[in-house]
């Protein structure tokens, strides 16, 4: 399996968001921290999805203070590109 992407989110209650890309899928999403539902809802949602498409769908969701932890996932995607 390819190397784990580890990103520190901001300006949300996750402390650590990690993931693998494998092929352009995302595999083994985590949230540190947070809202324990909401991040393993939005972990199992994504599993296996196109990281791109993770992005197009996630990107711009606000929750608190102008982000949430599915707009972070979007971010660390983006930046681990």
């Amino acid at each position: 399996m390819d190397n784990i992407i580890k990103y520190i989110p901001d300006g949300v209650c996750s402390k650590e968001i990690s993931f693998y890309i494998v092929d352009g899928k995302l595999k083994n999403v985590k949230f540190v921290k947070g809202c324990t539902g909401n991040a393993q809802g939005v972990s199992r949602l994504v599993e296996g999805m196109d990281a791109a498409e993770v992005v197009k769908r996630l990107k711009g969701i606000k929750c608190q203070n102008g982000t949430s932890c599915p707009d972070q996932l979007a971010t660390a995607i983006e930046n681990s590109r």
